[in-house]
């Protein structure tokens, strides 16, 4: 069975992506109509070279914040349709259990297990696309909403084991 702790961390924070590239696009421009202002122990931060680092460096981010969009749309377009409605719901929408399993017509254990399922093939499409969880750590480990979320769905995992035994 695969770890879909990232599975679940990119379903849940898809629909902020747009948030976040919104958010990327308005330092870029503070970078660069404040960079005049900037204030700094070393003047070479203010030069035009590291205000155009700074600056390419953020649309790096952005551009990788719209790839990963565009990749789980396709990754779940790949799957199941009920299986990527099920994912839908449950990440994006953050609809309760309780009330996907009622709409499909599924009991609790049939929901849990298809919704596993459906984690799985999500990551497997994912990965096919170059997304591994290495990758995906690597690429996202300084997008700190994306990690705080990750670290949440780790933390419920562990508690999960933990209270378990």
């Amino acid at each position: 069975m695969k770890n879909n702790i990232w599975a679940k961390t990119i379903l849940a924070t898809y629909k902020y992506l747009d948030t976040f590239a919104d958010s990327i696009d308005k330092l870029v421009e503070k970078q660069a109509l404040n960079s005049f202002y900037y204030v700094s122990a070393s003047k070479i931060d203010n030069s035009v070279m590291a205000v155009s680092n700074r600056i390419i460096d953020l649309m790096e981010r952005k551009k990788k914040l719209i790839n990963y969009k565009v990749a789980i749309g396709q990754a779940l377009e790949t799957i199941d349709s009920q299986l990527a409605e099920i994912l839908v719901e449950r990440y994006m929408d953050n609809d309760p259990s309780e009330d996907i399993a009622k709409r499909h017509n599924l009991a609790m254990r049939t929901y849990f297990r298809r919704l596993l399922r459906a984690e799985e093939l999500f990551m497997t499409a994912m990965e096919r696309k170059g997304y591994s969880e290495e990758r995906l750590y690597n690429d996202l480990k300084n997008e700190q909403i994306v990690m705080d979320v990750y670290h949440n769905f780790l933390l419920k995992k562990i508690l999960k084991v933990i209270l378990k035994v």
